[in-house]
């Protein structure tokens, strides 16, 4: 459980360290990839507390998830329209929703602990 959040640590103060500009064109494509990726971890980290965690899903929901939105994305800029709103919504949706799970997960885990002490 605590390598997602290393890499998470990792991956953040890299971003402080090293500066790259990201030209404004693959802006939403960036901030769809981002989305996924925090989805990604903070699923993998709710089936991991679930005890129902597996590397394959997680991987491939990472690269079908993060696809279909920046083709979706991609679809969008060809329209002349902001399609890649849908999956900013999906994807903040899902990681609101793991988040909540995570944290009555643990706030469960720590009071059961504190109990049984």
């Amino acid at each position: 459980m605590w390598l997602p959040i290393l890499g998470l640590v990792v991956g953040v103060l890299l971003g402080f360290l090293v500066s790259i500009e990201i030209p404004l064109a693959y802006v939403k494509y960036t901030a769809i990839a981002i989305l996924a990726a925090l989805d990604t971890v903070l699923g993998g980290l709710r089936g991991q507390l679930e005890k129902q965690f597996d590397f394959a899903i997680f991987i491939s929901g990472f690269f079908v998830n993060t696809s279909f939105a920046a083709l979706l994305t991609y679809i969008g800029d060809l329209l002349g329209l902001d399609l890649y709103l849908g999956a900013v919504i999906a994807f903040s949706i899902r990681i609101f929703n793991n988040v909540g799970f995570i944290r009555r997960g643990l706030l469960r885990t720590y009071l059961s602990w504190s109990r049984g002490s």
